[in-house]
């Protein structure tokens, strides 16, 4: 082909142009109208040389189940999830299907890997499950790529439920230009002859969107021309774009998505170009824009309501109020889960409170109605009889309940309360820093929300118009010396464990009794401004005296279907940060904990989640903030009458 193209037209330049860009972007059209809805890039990327360990291209290649049926199987990696196609009636299917995944040396590197069944209209059943450690694998430099992982029952981690073969290797730079300029070749060249004439380099030049370069087109396509045959070849091409980024860019939008490039940050362009050229391996590319393997997996009949807009997926503080779904920031495995919720429940909430009418409901006596069923459910909960839905809820909570965890077996437990307040097997939560007093550790397995100041907590998270400190405190705490201090949400979900521990170590001062209503603490009710959730349910609150921090004040808060709050410690006890403190009986419920003000530095992580309007799920020992090294406040308590809740 010389330098005209045999399906030259008389289409202008920018029609062209246009053209090349739109046959670009039309694979990935779908996958990038829902990362918009997002609010972000998919491959929008800031990585620093020393945290880059590489770009990983994963493959689920296949499985081997214990029974025929439609399979698919999806990855879960920080806060993307990726799926296969479904495979066919086999109880061996075969996918074949990669995804590229940045692995940054701080940041995720454990995929989760889920297998589904697909069996149903709206709601696909998860089988099996596997974490695969990228990082460790590649850095373990195996001699095959391969490895076969065993799935595990989201039900029982100890039984095994299928295998599957997935393959990991890092991308050779190399390849990753040649494949970049395979695709961009094959789109480009009209007669797929594999060269490019001088006017389909020029088109290419223009859609790249550096104005200089395109200035420079004649120039470029004869250094580009190695061999002076008057067309530029793949190789040709490859070298030309890692020659050109290196010393002079040309590129200076992506020509996938249009995401403007740092021409300083060469690394960065490097893996976002990287990311976004996914395809040419012959392989199936996953298809992605999923948060979680449980959106991934959805039939059409949740698709279909999701485009309807009856429910959504999405984080940040709009969400909390309006979706069917809470989706949460795992801290340990850095990537997005979600939090089982009956759909029918979800409903009911939203009807009481988001709306002004719901809670006029409450104000005319449903409060009563919420304190009389959270009491007759707390009753039927110590029966005999509620043993039996101990393995009901196991199941519906299968892949969020690790019975490996527990400390007695199932049959030890003779009422569903008994369950439900469970301990935990010695090392099951490891304390952060056991002996250095100056670190704060988690105080429960809950989902956490993060300020450096109270008052952040109002425009991140809490929308109740009457939520302050002082409210949370009541009135025989001073809440003086914590105004403009840390506030720390800890919200507990049904399927948790449900002991909360000391934080912090220290002297129990005092414990105060607040009177209150049960409204539930889903976000659903923190996010409204119609409810008071945190100044209105009842409440324990109790002050810690330490060395290190100056007071805590620590609230337990009841919620529906919270009869009772039993706490382990007394007054005037000193206790060590990790120690059980107390626990909920049965429902959701929520640990607050407030801190002097310039007391704590909590950790960077935990405040920038929560400044997205973002819960972080935490377990209990994890490491929540250091000490300032500041010795404030005075004694907070005044006039303070004994209590009358339960001890042990």
């Amino acid at each position: 082909m010389g330098h005209g193209g045999s399906k030259e037209t008389n289409s202008t330049p920018s029609s062209r142009t246009s053209r090349f860009r739109d046959r670009l972007r039309h694979p990935r059209r779908h996958l990038l109208h829902r990362l918009s809805r997002h609010g972000s890039s998919g491959n929008s990327v800031n990585t620093s040389a020393e945290d880059f360990a590489g770009i990983a291209l994963l493959t689920l290649r296949s499985a081997e189940m214990k029974f025929k049926d439609r399979w698919l199987a999806c990855v879960s990696f920080g806060e993307q999830t990726f799926r296969t196609n479904i495979s066919d009636h086999t109880e061996k299917p075969v996918w074949n299907s990669e995804k590229k995944l940045l692995l940054e040396r701080n940041g995720p590197h454990i995929a989760r890997i889920s297998v589904f069944e697909k069996n149903k209209v709206s709601k696909n059943s998860l089988i099996g499950y596997c974490d695969f450690d990228l990082l460790e694998f590649l850095e373990e430099e195996p001699v095959n790529d391969s490895e076969v992982l065993d799935l595990l029952d989201p039900s029982s981690s100890d039984t095994v439920v299928g295998r599957i073969l997935v393959s990991c290797s890092v991308e050779d730079p190399v390849e990753t230009e040649k494949s970049f300029a395979r695709r961009i070749l094959s789109i480009m060249d009209y007669n797929e002859d594999g060269k490019l004439s001088f006017s389909e380099f020029s088109d290419l030049i223009n859609a790249f969107g550096n104005e200089l370069a395109a200035n420079k087109k004649e120039e470029i396509f004869k250094a580009a021309d190695i061999n002076g045959d008057g067309v530029v070849s793949m190789d040709e091409l490859a070298i030309l774009l890692a020659q050109q980024q290196e010393e002079e860019p040309i590129m200076n939008h992506c020509p996938v998505c249009g995401e403007v490039l740092q021409v300083s940050d060469k690394l960065n362009s490097m893996i976002h170009l990287t990311l976004c050229f996914d395809e040419g391996t012959g392989n199936q590319v996953m298809t992605g824009g999923f948060l979680t393997d449980k959106q991934a997996s959805s039939g059409w009949i949740f698709k279909l309501s999701e485009w309807a807009h009856f429910s959504s997926y999405d984080v940040g503080l709009n969400y909390g109020s309006g979706a069917a779904n809470i989706v949460v920031f795992d801290r340990r495995t850095k990537r997005l889960v979600e939090e089982l919720i009956d759909g029918k429940i979800v409903l009911s909430m939203r009807a009481i409170y988001q709306s002004k009418f719901g809670l006029g409901l409450l104000d005319a006596g449903a409060k009563e109605i919420l304190q009389s069923i959270s009491e007759k459910q707390g009753k039927k909960m110590n029966t005999a009889e509620s043993a039996e839905d101990i393995p009901k809820f196991i199941h519906f909570f299968k892949d969020q309940i690790n019975m490996a965890d527990v400390k007695y077996p199932l049959e030890h437990f003779k009422t569903f309360n008994e369950f439900f307040i469970r301990e935990l097997k010695p090392g099951a939560r490891p304390i952060e820093s056991p002996e250095h007093d100056n670190i704060a550790v988690c105080a429960a397995d809950s989902r956490l929300m993060a300020f450096k100041f109270a008052e952040q907590s109002t425009r991140f998270w809490i929308k109740g118009r009457k939520f302050s400190v002082r409210g949370l405190l009541g009135k025989e705490v001073d809440s003086q010396p914590f105004e403009g201090g840390a506030l720390v949400i800890f919200r507990l979900a049904p399927q948790d464990y449900h002991r909360f521990h000391l934080p912090v170590s220290g002297t129990i001062e005092k414990f105060v009794d607040i009177p209150g209503c049960l409204y539930t603490v889903n976000p659903i009710a923190i996010n409204s401004k119609y409810c008071n959730v945190f100044t209105e349910n009842k409440r324990v609150v109790s002050l810690i005296s330490t060395e290190d921090f100056g007071k805590v004040a620590f609230i337990a808060i009841g919620a529906t279907m919270v009869g009772s709050i039993t706490f382990l410690k007394h007054k005037g006890e000193y206790a060590k940060k990790g120690d059980e403190f107390g626990y909920f009986s049965f429902g959701g419920s929520t640990v607050i904990c407030v801190f002097e003000k310039d007391a704590i530095e909590i950790d960077e992580d935990l405040l920038q989640t929560s400044a997205r309007s973002l819960e972080t799920l935490v377990s209990v020992g994890m490491k929540l903030g250091t000490s300032t090294g500041k010795r404030v406040g005075e004694d907070p308590v005044r006039g303070l009458k004994e209590l009358s809740f339960s001890r042990e």
